[in-house]
């Protein structure tokens, strides 16, 4: 078993001292603070830690990264082409308007005694810094994940729930193209129509649509839903109802996440799932859209890997080319810096596996 002790890190908070740990949402109403990752598939673990204080953030660790040419690709770019294609006709038909087609990215660790996601947080927060940065180290419950996400999927401050759904990203402010605030708008209507689910009638509200938001190397449109939960709705009544986020399915859900299934070759994993913290005797929690995020699978073929995902939403509008471009942009960056090179340089990362 792998030697380093649990632990977790959010908002300048450190979490030791491990207490529990479930696959039940309910006790996230409970009492006690919460580290959360739920799996785009739907399994979650809430783990309770018993010492939670302000805390630096980590200084630049050693990290031992794969080689920069070692990643490769559930989806070549011949495939993702075809996928992005294969949408385009379910969209045709009527089936669909958007879907979200990802790939997942893996390539085997070095030194995987010496791997710790918390070194490579550290090394995020350098390269890549993100709002919603952080660290979910449970070995034992084959958790550990490392994110640099900027998307908001759930904030909660007693009754009030907030979204804040990214959809539409670019190099910089001019690449924001029609397509992307018409893809903005499509999820801000499924994210309202999710919470509306749980929320009081008539208290979902949109404060915020398409504001450009800037990051490390390239912008986002981010919009803003919030609502007043319903009296009877509580964290696994608000996750049943929203997750996964629509951000990184399409619309309508149900049936993008049919075509997903179809078209993906990988399990998504804690990417573009729900990663994050719940302080259940405050009834506060902040879970983040599982994107730009890293984990380790320890029982991967051939040895312990690295893991990184990224995809693009794809419409009727979409060209397949821009779309397989617009993953490369995303993973980029921070495939660099996790495989070692500060200065970004992108690695390619259209290998098949």
């Amino acid at each position: 078993m792998h030697h380093l002790p649990p632990m977790a890190r959010f908002g300048g908070l450190l979490a030791t001292d491990l207490r529990d740990v479930t696959g039940d949402p309910a006790a996230l109403d409970s009492k006690g603070w919460w580290a959360v990752v739920a799996d785009f598939e739907g399994g979650i673990r809430c783990a309770r830690f018993g010492d939670v204080r302000p805390a630096p953030a980590p200084a630049p660790a050693h990290w031992h990264g794969p080689a920069p040419g070692d990643w490769t690709t559930s989806l070549d770019r011949a495939a993702y082409l075809a996928g992005v294609a294969r949408v385009r006709e379910h969209i045709a038909a009527g089936t669909v308007y958007q879907v979200n087609l990802c790939r997942v990215l893996g390539a085997r660790l070095p030194d995987p005694d010496a791997a710790d996601v918390d070194a490579l947080t550290a090394r995020l927060a350098e390269g890549n810094p993100a709002p919603y940065a952080g660290t979910v180290r449970l070995p034992a419950h084959g958790v550990e994940v490392a994110t640099a996400s900027p998307e908001l999927f759930l904030r909660r401050r007693g009754r009030t729930v907030e979204s804040g759904p990214i959809k539409g990203t670019g190099r910089t402010t001019a690449d924001l193209t029609e397509k992307d605030h018409a893809e903005n708008v499509m999820i801000v209507d499924l994210v309202r129509n999710d919470l509306g689910r749980v929320c009081a009638t008539g208290s979902v509200t949109v404060p915020g649509l398409c504001v450009t938001e800037e990051h490390p190397g390239l912008v986002h449109l981010v919009s803003t839903v919030r609502g007043e939960l319903a009296p009877d709705a509580g964290w696994p009544e608000l996750l049943a109802a929203t997750f996964p986020p629509g951000s990184v399915t399409g619309a309508p859900k149900g049936s993008a996440l049919d075509i997903i299934d179809e078209l993906e070759r990988a399990p998504r994993g804690p990417y573009c799932g729900g990663i994050g913290w719940v302080d259940a005797d405050r009834g506060t929690g902040e879970l983040a859209v599982g994107i730009r995020t890293f984990w380790i699978d320890r029982t991967a073929p051939g040895g312990p890997a690295l893991k990184f995902g990224t995809g693009a939403g794809i419409t009727w509008g979409s060209d397949a080319e821009d779309e397989w471009a617009e993953t490369e942009l995303k993973a980029a960056r921070l495939l660099a810096i996790a495989s070692g090179d500060r200065s970004g340089t992108p690695p390619p990362v259209g290998r098949q596996r």
